[in-house]
């Protein structure tokens, strides 16, 4: 494995390159999508990206489960119309780039890797801001619920689609995790390998809460309009700052936020009558929060991050994790990272001595880190060499 290089340019020798989204109708007025909620979603269209090459037996397919503000643009750099004209410089590659290309850990010489938008985001695949064929208007907050478990069925579906009858692995981090672990539970024939990084069997009470308050500065601030914003210009954009901005404390961990900003003060700093962002810390998180109301819809946030809340592994077992393990047969690796407190490693080894308990093949590493749970993004080359080595001794035809 080459060492792992987040921005990497287009023509270079580890980079996937240009890409360019595919979106695919999975569900129409003939063949509706069943939610868990009872209610039935049509049309749903679902975006996506593609790396590599399936082999002839379609054994060497990867699927990897983007986190609450992720996308299908995992690697290479974005083709498309809105970046024409702009050096690749100055566009983002994808998220997960320092772990998928060739000679990375996610190798496409040898893996075909795919990944998908959920259902209920705002890139590409249907959501709260699509428009309604019964009223000709956004959805808004008239979406119906959904959950973790109707995202890995529409994934599914879409598997089914790109004629996948088996994965060789799904990966996720985050709620990604809780995708893969879905996947495992609900599909167990259809997967070799599950990979789950910064996750548990659910979330804890204290991401609850964290969650409701972001939810809460949404909900309450005066432009939210009832989730019905799109035609007013203006969207809930305060509220889904703060909300950012909490959320993202918790992607953190005290030693490593001291580390990269002590308690440095800004120059200049004391505006808004002394209230203004004093310190470093504050104008980072100020940034975070704008940068994301440039991005992101309010309403997708408001149902993605309940779907993170309401997920929950046990319910496989009635409420027993140890009984819900049972009907995983995929090789399992989860990996926590030390200063992770939004699903701090006590979680994962829970589910880990719940697989052990079920007789399950699995593997659990907790790596040293003071990212915090954003580390499974940013520890690559760390997360890249567990990754390689669990994929390649798990490889096709085993």
């Amino acid at each position: 494995m080459s060492s792992p290089r987040k921005y990497d340019p287009p023509d270079s020798p580890t980079s996937v390159g240009w890409t360019r989204p595919q979106v695919v109708r999975l569900a129409d007025a003939r063949r509706p999508f069943r939610l868990e909620c009872g209610r039935t979603l049509a049309p749903i269209d679902v975006e996506y990206e593609t790396y590599g090459r399936l082999s002839p037996r379609g054994d060497n397919a990867v699927l990897i489960l983007h986190a609450l503000s992720g996308d299908a643009h995992v690697a290479g750099w974005d083709a498309t119309a809105e970046a024409a004209g702009r050096p690749w410089r100055l566009r983002k590659p994808g998220w997960w780039n320092g772990m998928v290309g060739p000679g990375k850990a996610i190798d496409t010489r040898r893996w075909w890797v795919v990944c998908s938008n959920v259902l209920g985001s705002c890139y590409g695949t249907t959501g709260p801001a699509s428009i309604d064929p019964a009223t000709g208007r956004p959805y808004g907050c008239r979406f119906p619920p959904v959950t973790v478990g109707d995202w890995v069925r529409l994934q599914a579906r879409l598997m089914d689609h790109l004629g996948i009858r088996r994965l060789h692995a799904v990966i996720g981090g985050s709620i990604g995790g809780q995708q893969a672990m879905e996947w495992a539970l609900r599909y167990p024939r259809r997967l070799d390998n599950c990979i789950v990084l910064a996750s548990g069997a659910r979330l804890s009470v204290q991401g609850l809460a964290f969650n409701m308050v972001g939810r809460h500065a949404i909900l309450n601030d005066p432009l939210y309009a009832g989730g019905d914003y799109y035609q007013n210009g203006r969207g809930p954009d305060v509220g889904l700052a703060v909300a950012r901005m909490l959320a993202h404390i918790t992607y953190l961990s005290e030693p490593g936020m001291h580390r990269k900003f002590g308690r440095r003060r800004n120059a200049g700093a004391g505006g808004e009558g002394g209230f203004g962002p004093e310190y470093e810390v504050e104008s980072y998180l100020a940034h975070q929060g704008r940068s994301f109301v440039e991005r992101f819809d309010a309403n997708s946030y408001l149902y993605i991050s309940r779907a993170m809340d309401a997920y929950d592994a046990a319910r496989w077992g009635r409420g027993d994790l140890v009984v819900a393990c049972h009907r995983i047969r995929a090789r399992t690796m989860i990996v926590s990272f030390s200063s992770d407190w939004l699903y701090p490693p006590r979680q994962s080894r829970e589910l880990a001595l719940a697989l052990c308990r079920a007789g399950r093949e699995v593997t659990y590493v907790d790596l040293p880190s003071d990212v915090g749970h954003d580390a499974f993004l940013v520890e690559t080359e760390k997360v890249g060499r567990l990754v390689q080595a669990f994929l390649e001794s798990g490889g096709p035809g085993r």
